[in-house]
């Protein structure tokens, strides 16, 4: 049963070169520990279960992402995601050692846009398998590179917040009943945004 599984939260010339783990001088409990913040750190949310479908860890985002998902404060893996893990869970005697990577698209509304990718993560020095799925809010992704946007192209507090619904797939009447003004102010906006883009665009070649 899907609810029987909870989360807990818990130079272009130079080559580089790999850095092993084996040669970050860390003691055993000190890199459990810099790991642990690098995967609490990041805004995709992560989940890890093992072979048998037993949810072994997921990070705060995780957690925040699925409880989005439910549209309320449980934490249960939502059945889309789940969907994924058990056909990898069923099909694991014969992917176990490939790459492959199930996604899918869970749509709550026009802000909660999740892309789920699950993949077996394949732990040689421990002949261990594990299910490693990831949760990407593509409305925030798409508003964070708008807000690196609205300050290259130096824009105002207004055009900044409609160039960020613009970015995260709004239409303009969208915009215009999210901010409360009329449709053609959102259209006088855009032209403005789209001439100052232009500018910086152009100063740059």
């Amino acid at each position: 049963m899907i609810t029987t599984r909870k989360i807990s939260p818990l130079s272009r010339e130079k080559t580089v070169q790999r850095q092993q783990l084996d040669n970050i001088e860390l003691h055993d409990s000190l890199r459990a520990y810099f790991f642990q913040e690098v995967i609490e750190g990041l805004q995709d949310g992560i989940l890890l279960l093992n072979e048998t479908g037993e949810l072994i860890h997921a990070n705060t985002s995780a957690c925040n992402i699925v409880s989005q998902i439910n549209q309320d404060s449980s934490n249960y893996i939502p059945p889309a995601i789940w969907s994924l893990c058990e056909t990898l869970l069923e099909n694991r005697s014969n992917l176990a050692k490939k790459t492959m990577i199930l996604s899918h698209e869970i749509v709550v509304d026009k802000s909660k846009v999740f892309c789920v990718r699950a993949r077996w993560l394949n732990l040689e020095k421990c002949n261990r398998s594990y299910l490693l799925v990831s949760m990407e809010n593509k409305y925030e992704s798409l508003k964070n590179i708008a807000i690196v946007e609205v300050n290259k192209y130096k824009l105002t507090r207004r055009e900044a917040e409609i160039w960020c619904l613009y970015r995260g797939k709004f239409s303009y009447k969208e915009i215009a009943d999210q901010l409360y003004i009329s449709m053609n102010t959102v259209k006088k906006h855009m032209r403005n945004i789209h001439a100052k883009r232009q500018a910086f665009l152009n100063c740059e070649n």
